[in-house]
């Protein structure tokens, strides 16, 4: 046993963590990661990139499926083949694995496979070599893991996110319990490899928390895939046997070869023992953070997931530098309501600021304008027209208070009206911005006309 020394310490290897750690020794800190189990996190091995590198699997399949309508002759079966599929996911996740120890042993980062609980506030005791780590600071950067409710059986049947990702077989069908984000891009995911899927969700609809309208869209779509949703009631009565799963919702019956849990994420808190250093947990498990990412012991920090927070990766990374920079003494803040949210179904989601539904519980009055994906002529040649985009603007200043995309690509697109929003950008200005055509970025455009009913390519409003 032996005892390590560094500036700052930062427990667990997540897109917020490795952030955190590189950032802090590049700005002079000396840096030990400590990260019991494989660098990434959740994000990278077992949540966004396999999910992606999957759907992208999917989307390769699909337009081989519609290649006659491009006027490409295809001979041959098209069929998924999942356990290829699965291969290229984990060369994928390797690779980048393998990227992010190569940029921390380029940071000089020390890193150390191993679990990590305080001891006291300024000690660290590794459990599997019994090592300690002294630090001035701390940046815990834990995660979560995905809930899974003591009223569900357990049974091998009875799968979260991280086992689906390893299913030996496409289920023949799944039952999707939750439709938040991470169940919606599961069953579009399996529903295009064939599965029949039923989505069950007790709120009145999928994707809580988007604009009204998107998630509206997104239940038309899913029914084009064949997707089965069941809304506004619980899915009781739930059953497990060597073969099948099972429950109800109202008064349907539902079976299936296998039932995906996906009702949300608990975090990764107590293993780390924090209240060793006198750090506060809430009565869920999250540790509280100011916009310093400070907790209230000085000295120690939370990002991401574990800090209750927006729990996307890139807020987590967003996070950790903020905290690093706090901890080589520099101020710095992060905030988090112009976070942009993506979510990977088909057609893809991607938002930014407030919904339609939030400005008016906040009493704010607004202009809207919304142009549709049918309108671009990049749409058209690519053969995706589902779908729109919708901004907000504040009735008085004009400034974009939120904006949504539902169709091709929308989670890039989100990006530039992001970056505006961070400008306080105006309806006006960003329409004035001359966009590339032919291009879906142009639908940033024509919507932001749209806002004050000057849409050249839309018929006039009605007076």
């Amino acid at each position: 046993m032996s005892e390590k020394k560094c500036d700052v310490c930062v427990i667990g290897g997540g897109p917020g963590g490795y952030v955190a750690a590189i950032r802090a020794s590049r700005l002079g800190q000396k840096t030990i990661l400590v990260e019991k189990d494989q660098l990434g996190g959740t994000c990278l091995n077992v949540g966004c990139i396999p999910t992606k590198t999957l759907l992208a699997s999917l989307d390769a399949l699909e337009m081989v499926r519609n290649a006659a309508e491009f006027g490409v002759k295809v001979d041959g079966d098209c069929a998924p083949d999942w356990k290829a599929m699965l291969e290229r996911k984990e060369k994928v996740v390797a690779q980048l694995n393998k990227g992010i120890g190569a940029l921390l042993k380029a940071s000089k980062v020390e890193v150390l496979t191993d679990t990590a609980k305080f001891a006291d506030r300024k000690t660290a005791k590794l459990a599997a070599s019994g090592d300690t780590v002294k630090a001035d600071k701390f940046i815990i950067a834990t995660g979560s893991t995905p809930a899974m409710p003591g009223f569900i059986p357990k049974s091998n049947r009875v799968l979260d996110s991280t086992d689906l990702l390893s299913i030996k077989e496409i289920p023949k069908s799944l039952i999707v319990l939750g439709g938040g984000v991470v169940g919606c891009e599961f069953a579009c995911l399996f529903a295009g490899l064939g599965s029949k899927v039923t989505v069950v969700e007790m709120l009145p609809e999928i994707l809580p928390g988007q604009d009204g309208e998107v998630s509206k869209l997104m239940r038309r779509e899913f029914k084009k895939k064949g997707i089965d949703v069941k809304v506004g009631a619980p899915l009781e009565d739930i059953k497990a046997t060597a073969k099948a799963v099972s429950g109800k919702v109202g008064k349907d019956k539902l079976s299936a070869d296998y039932m995906l849990v996906s009702i949300g994420r608990v975090p990764v808190s107590s293993e780390i023992n924090p209240a060793a250093a006198g750090v506060k947990v809430d009565e869920k498990g999250f540790i509280p953070v100011t916009d310093r990412c400070a907790t209230n012991v000085p000295g120690i920090y939370a990002i991401g997931d574990v800090a209750g927070r927006v729990q996307l990766a890139h807020m987590a990374s967003a996070m950790g530098m903020v905290a690093a920079e706090n901890c080589a003494g520099t101020r710095s803040t992060f905030r988090d309501d112009l976070v942009p949210g993506c979510v990977f179904t088909s057609p893809e989601i991607g938002s930014v600021g407030l919904t339609q539904e939030a400005c008016g519980e906040k009493g704010i009055e607004v202009k809207i304008g919304k142009f549709p994906f049918s309108g671009l002529g990049k749409a058209m040649a690519i053969g995706e027209t589902a779908g729109f985009c919708k901004i907000i603007a504040d009735a008085e200043t004009d400034q974009v208070l939120g904006a949504h995309i539902a169709g091709p690509h929308a989670t890039d697109l989100i990006a530039e009206i992001a970056t505006s929003m961070n400008l306080e950008i105006t309806a006006a200005e960003l329409g004035k911005a001359i966009h590339a055509h032919p291009t879906l970025g142009e639908i940033a455009m024509e919507t932001a006309h749209a806002v004050h009913g000057e849409c050249v390519h839309m018929p006039p409003p009605r007076k």
